[in-house]
């Protein structure tokens, strides 16, 4: 039974081996991808992560030290969906947030925009194209944000870069296939775990179980490491 793919037709989306020219269903903009669904809708970045911007007033207001819980806020929201390049700023977002109630010195509002902005540059499927899960990279994101990192500094260029290998790297031992929520909290907890080690900040460390595998047509079960069945 498809549970939630194409957000047109809800069809299974396919994954093509050369960029193709398509026109997004909703906006009608015209760009090449290799996504699509089995019935050829298309819907562009843009128009997946509609509505994203409503997690700034979420985030001003949230007073958790815990990124988990503040995404699980994220994800409940009604742009969010099962997957989707939605992820690639959420990730980055709800770790500053978390940080940023934790003792991070930050000015939050300034860092959310800038999260936004970074985190939509990535496109759905870089997990998979790029060898590089946009929720990973994300985390990498959130820490070149809270060091101010630069392509010419020296440690912040360092610290953000590590964060995203460490994040790739426990999203790479699992494996696939995709699962954004999955790599949405693989990231999250690498990143409190570095964060703590790097910057003497300790955001909360929760125990997470899933509660979204009857939405995932590609749930990999057991061998998730927050499958309710391993419990």
């Amino acid at each position: 039974m498809t549970k939630e793919e194409c957000l047109i037709c809800k069809a299974p989306l396919e994954y093509l081996e050369t960029d193709e020219l398509m026109e997004c269903e909703i906006c009608h903009k015209k760009e090449y991808s290799k996504t699509r669904c089995v019935n050829g809708h298309y819907v562009c970045n843009d128009c997946h992560t509609a509505g994203i911007d409503a997690i700034i007033g979420l985030c001003l207001t949230e007073t958790s030290k815990n990124p988990v819980e503040i995404i699980e806020k994220m994800m409940a929201m009604p742009f969010c969906h099962m997957h989707g390049p939605e992820h690639h700023v959420m990730v980055g977002s709800a770790l500053l947030t978390a940080y940023k109630n934790a003792g991070g010195d930050i000015d939050l509002s300034s860092a959310l925009a800038e999260m936004i902005r970074r985190g939509k540059s990535v496109p759905g499927g870089a997990c998979g194209f790029w060898g590089a899960c946009g929720a990973g990279v994300s985390s990498g994101m959130f820490i070149s944000i809270i060091s101010k990192s630069t392509p010419l500094a020296q440690e912040p260029f360092g610290l953000a870069n590590r964060m995203t290998a460490k994040s790739l790297d426990e999203i790479g031992k699992v494996g696939g296939p995709r699962c954004c929520k999955r790599d949405s909290f693989l990231s999250l907890l690498s990143a409190i775990d570095f964060v703590k080690e790097h910057f003497g900040v300790e955001m909360e460390h929760p125990e997470i179980i899933c509660k979204y595998s009857s939405r995932n047509n590609q749930c990999i079960g057991k061998r998730c490491p927050f499958s309710p069945k391993i419990r």
